[in-house]
């Protein structure tokens, strides 16, 4: 596991951002083709198409790139629909989560304890 410094992670914040970005825009392109996609598993008579199945595969390639990005970053990609992400990090002596998503700053401003999570989130 790669762990941050507060700096390095600011640092790479505008990559992440990008990153995440897409993951939010591909997992909305996901959720809104999830019924069509049901429908054509569950009828035999479209023999495995549906309606807008180009995009639906092209948002789902996306995502899985896009988190793979992050997870190369050492980034940890934790809500695909509120952008949600974590850096790894040492504070006082144990491993701790920085923590952004979309809409915040342009700097982290919040870290948890690893098992705390979203709830938990402590200012820096």
């Amino acid at each position: 596991m790669k762990l941050f410094s507060v700096e390095e992670a600011n640092a790479l914040l505008p990559t992440a951002r990008r990153i995440v970005e897409a993951v939010r825009r591909d997992h909305a392109s996901l959720v809104a083709a999830q019924e069509g996609a049901r429908a054509a598993a569950a009828c035999a008579q479209h023999n495995g198409g549906m309606e807008g199945g180009a995009d639906y595969i092209a948002a789902l390639v996306g995502l899985a790139e896009s988190a793979g990005q992050l997870e190369a970053l050492g980034v940890q990609l934790k809500d695909y629909a509120r952008g949600l992400i974590d850096f790894p990090s040492m504070r006082d002596g144990r491993v701790v989560l920085l923590c952004w998503q979309l809409g915040e700053g342009d700097h982290l401003e919040w870290w948890h304890d690893l098992e705390a999570g979203f709830a938990g989130r402590q200012p820096l």
